[in-house]
Formats: C-alpha cells, structure tokens, sequence
C-alpha cells in the first residue's frame, strides 16, 4: 500500500507565490529561462536553472552550476522570500486549465515504495539526464521538481480533499499562461491522519504519470548518502492526482529524413501496413490506430490495417504501431531514446508546430497520434513493461517554486 507522510514544505512568503512560481525545469532551455527571469529576481527559475546566473559558462551541468542553485535558494530564504512550514503538512493543489481543473494532493512519497515497485513506472530513463538531478539534489539539499503520480480513485480521500478547498487558499494566482494555480494546506492533525491512513488502506500503488528521472534521481540520492543525514531523504516530493481528474495529450514525432528514400517511395512502403488517406487539412487522430503524416506539405491520414498490430498492452499502444511499422521498419530508427533524428513535440504545441518543423527544412516528416489513455498506462505498468519514449504528455503542467522538499534539514 501507499506510503505518503505530509512534510514541511520550502513555500513563497504571502504575495510571492505568483513571481517565484516557475515551469518545469525541463520544459525550457538555458535562452528561454534566462529571457523569462527578466525584471523577476524571486523567480525559482534561478534555482532550477541556475546556469542563466552564470552568464557564458560552457558547461550547464558542472559543478558550479549546481552550487549557484544552493547559493540561490539560500539567498531567497534569508531575503524572506522562501520560508520553511513550522510543521508537517499535506498540500492540496488545483490546476485550472482552459475552464478544465484538476486537483491533487502534495505529499512525500517512500523511496522504498518506489524501489519495491508500489510506485509503479512505464519508462526507461536515461543517465545523463538521472545525473542531472541527483547532483541538483544532492549539492542544493532540496528536491524542486514535482513527481505527478496518479492512482485509482478513492471516494473517500475526493470528499477529504474537497473539503480542504472549502478554506482560504495560500495561493491563488493565474500564470502568464493562463493556467490557474490554487493551493491550500491540510494541517489539522486528525485531518493529516486521515489522508496518511487512507493511501495506506485503499491505494495499493501509485503510477509515475510525469517525472521517472526526478523519482529515479531521488532514490540514487537517497540511496548515496552516509548514513548521518537526515531521515527526509527517504521521501520524495509528489504530487497524486486521481485518475478521473487526469488529460492525457498526444505525444508527436517529426524525423529529420525518409531513411534515404523518395516521399513516393516512403509513402508507398506505408501501404503494406496501412490505408493511406490524403487529408485536406491538418489531421489529428479521432480514435485508436488512426495517424496523422505530414510530409511535403500535404497532410494524410493513416489507418492501421487489420491484424497488424499485437493486442498485448504495449502492442496494441499507438506509439508501438508507429515506432514497429514506420520509425523502425521504414526509417530504421531502432532505439528513440538515442537517435539523433528524431524529435518530440508535446501536444500542447499543436499540429501547427510539426508543420512549421516540416515546412523550413529541418525535419522531413511529422506524425501526430492519439493520446494514450490513463488506463493503458495503468495496465503497461502493472504488467511490468516499458512504454516507448515520450509516450504522454500531461497538461497542465505544475509549477516549480511553490512546494519544496529539503531532504539535509
């Protein structure tokens, strides 16, 4: 069963929550980072992208990068910008976007659960990015980014949850984005208890649904540390939402050639395993086994023949299709992890974004699926198998900044 603890979280002092709240560190790069600090010091992209503090150094993952964001966030607690909770907490946390919310509860999760699979994955990681993390934790003493898990709903932990929202928020603002951010503490110990008991009793796993390198990097932190730190270090910082509640988006892929093939030959050796439709627009995916091809700047739509795909959970997934019968079979890209020629598109950018990638040159060839459903990643991870890379993208996303997990104090 589930083990969550409340912690004392690292938040923004009143009338700081919307400049110190800042996207996912993975979601920019160095140059949109440093242009989204600009006129903002307390934003928390300072920590979580320290590098744009160090102005022309070479390497953003060296130590000095990772030394500035513990040099950062110490500087916004002493400047009052930061203050640590007097006492454990529970969190809840609403996410507004496009008039769609979604509500979750913040809380440290076990790094033992995690490494005896009740918190369950369905992606690889990669190195690079695990060292990433586990030197940012390690030298800043915090964990930063969210783990989003996702788990079956339970009546019960809704109504704790939703009475919680009946309170004054600590946090009520709506990013430059447009996405609503709303936060309330649970710190009433019988409520407290409450929560811990219920995850205990009725949530016999959790599920990664964004973050297995944040989760992957706490654990070999945890797992690297003298045995005279803190006891913090065996939780890390989540995020569970219910499975009700979740927006999975499409997950899209543009690749930079045909593989040394013609676009009538490509498009020609498509046909043994699909039905290839020309489309008079932009087509995104109406339902399973559909695909949409941009190539040439024509739009096609293409439908899985009969019989050519597994009914297993991964075979049947519409990232497998694609990644057996076009990326691998046709474009002889075998592992998507490491090859260079292929890229991802989070649906969020829409297929306006994988015809401009075609359209100046710098792919070939854009695909756009149909979102995995939140019960195909249930099913890969509690069978144990692995989806393909970037096989989900979640909206929207949480905000770094506003929750934070010390792990040394």
């Amino acid at each position: 069963m589930a083990n969550i603890l409340p912690f004392a979280a690292l938040r923004p002092a009143p009338g700081k929550a919307e400049a110190v709240a800042a996207p996912p560190y993975d979601v920019l790069n160095s140059a949109e980072a440093a242009v989204a600090v600009q006129g903002n010091p307390d934003s928390f992209l300072h920590v979580t992208k320290s590098e744009i503090d160090l102005p022309g150094i070479a390497d953003i993952h060296s130590t000095p990068v990772y030394e500035k964001a513990k040099e950062n966030l110490e500087a916004f607690i002493r400047k009052g910008v930061l203050f640590r909770e007097d006492k454990p907490c529970y969190y809840v946390y609403e996410l507004t976007m496009n008039g769609r919310s979604q509500t979750g509860l913040v809380a440290v999760s076990s790094v033992e659960d995690y490494e005896n699979g009740i918190i369950k994955k369905h992606e690889f990681t990669r190195p690079e990015k695990e060292n990433d993390r586990i030197n940012h934790i390690r030298i800043s003493g915090a964990q930063t980014g969210n783990v989003f898990l996702a788990y079956r709903d339970v009546p019960e932990i809704d109504t704790l949850i939703d009475a919680a929202k009946q309170q004054t928020p600590l946090y009520d603002f709506v990013a430059p984005d447009g996405i609503s951010h709303r936060v309330w503490v649970v710190n009433d110990p019988a409520k407290v208890t409450q929560i811990t008991t219920l995850f205990d009793t009725k949530v016999p796993h959790t599920y990664i649904a964004d973050g297995h390198h944040r989760a992957a990097s706490a654990a070999k932190v945890r797992r690297g540390l003298d045995k005279g730190y803190h006891q913090h270090a065996d939780y890390f910082l989540t995020t569970l939402f219910p499975a009700g509640q979740l927006y999975i988006m499409d997950y899209n892929r543009v690749v930079k050639d045909l593989n040394g093939l013609s676009a009538e030959d490509f498009l020609r050796s498509l046909y043994d395993d699909f039905d290839v439709e020309k489309m008079p627009s932009a087509f995104s995916p109406t339902r399973l086994h559909e695909f949409g091809l941009y190539l040439g700047g024509q739009w096609y739509k293409l439908t899985t023949k009969e019989g050519r795909h597994n009914s297993d959970p991964i075979g049947i997934l519409d990232v497998t299709i694609l990644s057996e019968l076009v990326l691998d079979k046709i474009l002889g890209i075998s592992d998507q992890r490491t090859d260079k020629r292929i890229d991802f598109v989070g649906g969020i950018r829409g297929l306006k974004e994988l015809e401009r990638r075609v359209d100046n040159g710098e792919m070939a060839v854009a695909f756009s699926l149909h979102p995995v459903t939140i019960e195909q990643l249930f099913d890969i991870a509690d069978s144990g198998n692995i989806m393909p890379p970037k096989s989900t993208w979640f909206e929207p996303k949480l905000r770094d900044g506003l929750l934070t997990h010390l792990i040394y104090s």
